[in-house]
């Protein structure tokens, strides 16, 4: 492939890529552990941890540098930020705290995929000029 197609990256687009799949594990052991052990719905857990499964699908993309993927997940993260927002107002102690890291999590994903795209983006243009 040709540097203006998949251009090599720089420490600032390294670092939003490792940030992304940071938090997007973070997110992934965070439903997990609260699903299971923190504050689940039933005592001894919930079906309700199966909603980490989907965020195990971009881990993938994302380490590989795969644009879409990047681009997707930062559509995706939504979903578990509305379930995020609707049990920090809903839910009680611990469940609450969590739900709040949840939604920062959310957030700080979101925030590294679009700087990860963006910077993309911008390299792949000045590589063509």
């Amino acid at each position: 492939m040709n540097s203006a197609t998949n251009p090599l990256p720089g420490s600032d687009v390294a670092a939003t890529r490792w940030l992304a799949v940071g938090s997007l594990l973070g997110l992934i052991v965070l439903n997990v552990a609260w699903e299971l052990w923190l504050a689940p719905l039933r005592p001894g857990g919930s079906w309700l941890v199966l909603k980490a499964l989907p965020l195990c699908i971009p881990l993938a993309g994302l380490l590989k540098r795969r644009m879409y993927t990047y681009r997707w997940v930062s559509l995706v993260v939504w979903l578990y930020f509305t379930e995020g927002v609707v049990r920090a107002w809903s839910d009680t102690a611990p469940g609450r705290w969590l739900a709040l890291v949840e939604i920062a999590l959310c957030l700080l994903l979101f925030v590294a995929c679009a700087l990860h795209v963006r910077l993309r983006q911008k390299a792949a243009k000045t590589a063509l000029a």
